[in-house]
């Protein structure tokens, strides 16, 4: 039999039963559209997070200053790392036990009726320290190099020890109590991203934090750009404290390349099982189908064994007509599993990632399917006895 002479006569045989055609490629269908949708939706996950990967996370490094009989970094240290390539922002902090829980209140009067003291960590700080945490001021300004040369008695509270000491306004310049020494509020800050215990914190000058056992720094917080904070995180120790970088300890963001993988691979686990027990339900579907089909024509299977074709002619036409089923739920169920990613990242303001290696495997893969689905039917068709089909 010529091959176009099979063709012709496997799409005669699916065109004389169209719903049923359309039916059994349903299966296929929804098979072949689940295991587009996984992997375009795993792509496109996987490259969003890339894209918009955790801008706060992706950036953020942390050079942390251990205990050293000599300081390893000094205030001033810290503008050779402004400097590096790729930097944002950067501020040094120093914390100590000593601070940690300090009595401050926001009036010298003592009353015994009321609690006014409240117990709040002091730290010290660079003036970078805004744009390092990224927060803002919501009241008056930062302190600056004028005020640290100056040692001038000033603090700035995050929001939440404003509140606590009941400071809201600073026109008349309020004044907080650390003990019994008096300092000026010329700020508050608030909305951190990074070190949210701050909005807690009272902040003091270095040269002002000496008193309070907060003369050396003991951490620098760094902001990079996008893609910088692996290289970052290698030059700052080198550029804080030359010769001594390996005694510092550096706090990096994992790679978002990695976290990319994990979603893809947690996506795809979850949605493949799915899309293949549609192939699965699919493929039984075409066999069931293919299986009636071959005992509604037994006549003409034994009609043609009459005049002549051989078993693998009979088993041809049916693997033809199973493997064009399942070729057609292939194409079709691309081209809406195509559609329903495209759909869903326009919904979610996404940029589509398709491979186009999909728009052939998703096809071929329906193709191998109807065949396999079709081969117990064929063989069964090609062994009937010409006598006993006619019979």
């Amino acid at each position: 039999m010529h091959p176009r002479d099979l063709l012709n006569e496997a799409m005669a045989g699916l065109l004389a039963r169209p719903v049923r055609s359309v039916l059994t490629t349903l299966g296929t269908v929804l098979g072949i559209t689940t295991l587009v949708v996984t992997l375009g939706v795993a792509a496109t996950a996987g490259n969003q997070i890339v894209g918009r990967f955790d801008e706060l996370t992706a950036t953020s490094v942390t050079v942390e200053v251990p205990e050293n009989p000599f300081p390893l970094v000094d205030w001033a240290d810290v503008g050779r790392v402004t400097r590096l390539r790729g930097v944002v922002s950067a501020a040094a902090l120093a914390e100590s036990d000593q601070s940690a829980n300090l009595s401050v209140r926001s009036n010298d009067m003592v009353d015994p009726t009321r609690v006014t003291d409240q117990t709040l960590t002091v730290v010290a700080s660079g003036p970078g320290l805004p744009a390092a945490v990224k927060g803002r001021m919501v009241e008056g300004r930062y302190f600056d190099a004028g005020h640290i040369a100056r040692g001038d008695k000033v603090v700035v509270l995050g929001r939440h020890a404003a509140d606590m000491l009941g400071i809201t306004r600073l026109e008349r310049a309020p004044a907080v109590f650390i003990g019994t020494q008096a300092y000026t509020v010329i700020g508050v800050l608030d909305d951190l991203k990074r070190e949210k215990s701050l909005a807690s914190a009272v902040m003091l000058p270095p040269a002002v934090g000496r008193r309070y056992g907060l003369s050396t720094v003991t951490r620098v917080l760094v902001n990079t750009g996008l893609g910088a904070a692996e290289l970052i995180a290698e030059q700052a120790p080198a550029a804080l404290s030359p010769g001594n970088e390996a005694l510092l300890q550096v706090i990096s963001p994992s790679s978002p390349t990695r976290a990319r993988d994990a979603v893809e691979g947690d996506v795809n686990a979850l949605f493949l099982i799915l899309g293949l027990v549609s192939l699965v339900v699919g493929a039984v579907g075409i066999a069931n189908v293919t299986l009636v089909t071959v005992m509604e024509r037994i006549a003409e299977i034994g009609l043609r064994r009459a005049l002549g074709a051989a078993r693998r002619h009979i088993a041809a036409q049916f693997l033809l007509e199973s493997t064009l089923t399942g070729l057609t739920g292939g194409i079709v169920g691309a081209s809406v599993g195509i559609v329903v990613v495209v759909a869903v990242c326009a919904a979610k303001q996404w940029t589509p990632v398709l491979d186009v290696r999909l728009a052939v495997m998703a096809p071929a893969a329906g193709a191998v399917v109807g065949l396999l689905a079709g081969l117990y039917p064929a063989l069964r068709a090609a062994r009937m006895e010409p006598v006993n089909a006619l019979r």
